[in-house]
């Protein structure tokens, strides 16, 4: 089955307003920086989205926030480390324009694999006897203290990849692949970004980090281009 779309605004076109996705990424490394550009030219509204930082290092995000598309954000790191730049998400969270959670980057992953997995929630140390755990079930496993945190499953997932056929058998280069993997196993529709697309069999199997059975779109693009940074 070919899942190659011929362009990013076509992989996008059918997002509907209210929808759950999550970006892969950490910081500029992995970011689906032409699949956000495109989301922000396409509009769609009232969306919630899973993202390691908010427009701090991938500041593609920021066009989705300054264009009032989001709701909600389920994140790791949500505002600038200068308490001098507010960023444009940071505006918006005081002025009560959107919602945000907050979770530890283990948990947050979690989350997101236990939703891939098939799993409903897990339990995890992190957190307990802080204000992360204000409202959560509790549970002493082996004399230890855990809470009850629920599996994600995002409605899509955009991924950024080194290589990809048209099969959706995807590479990552290096420590681009983080979040991604993970990320695109939990999404009902998994999105992905390729700086090169391929033919079936053209990829070592041994090589591959994810399965196409898991990817429903890809698209080619071209190596972007990074500001590095993590301010803005």
């Amino acid at each position: 089955m070919n899942k190659l779309f011929p362009n990013v605004d076509e992989a996008v076109a059918d997002i509907p307003d209210g929808s759950s996705i999550a970006f892969g990424g950490f910081f500029t490394c992995g970011s689906p920086i032409f699949l956000t550009e495109a989301l922000a030219r396409q509009g769609a509204k009232n969306l919630t989205i899973v993202s390691q930082t908010i427009g701090v290092g991938n500041w593609e995000i920021n066009l989705l926030i300054n264009n009032h598309q989001v709701k909600h954000a389920i994140c790791n790191y949500p505002f600038a480390r200068s308490v001098s730049k507010m960023s444009p998400f940071e505006k918006q969270l005081k002025a009560g324009e959107v919602s945000c959670e907050v979770y530890p980057m283990g948990t947050f992953i979690e989350k997101l694999r236990a939703g891939g997995a098939g799993l409903g929630a897990f339990y995890t140390p992190t957190g307990v006897g802080t204000v992360v755990a204000k409202g959560k079930e509790t549970r002493l496993i082996n004399g230890k203290e855990y809470l009850l945190e629920y599996a994600y499953r995002p409605d899509y997932a955009f991924i950024h990849a080194w290589k990809a056929d048209t099969l959706g058998n995807v590479i990552f280069n290096k420590t681009a692949q983080n979040y991604n993997p993970e990320m695109a196993k939990s999404a009902r529709i998994a999105i992905v970004e390729a700086e090169n697309v391929l033919e079936p069999g053209q990829m070592d199997p041994n090589a591959i980090h994810l399965p196409g059975i898991y990817v429903k779109r890809v698209v080619k693009v071209d190596r972007p281009k990074i500001k590095i940074g993590i301010d803005g």
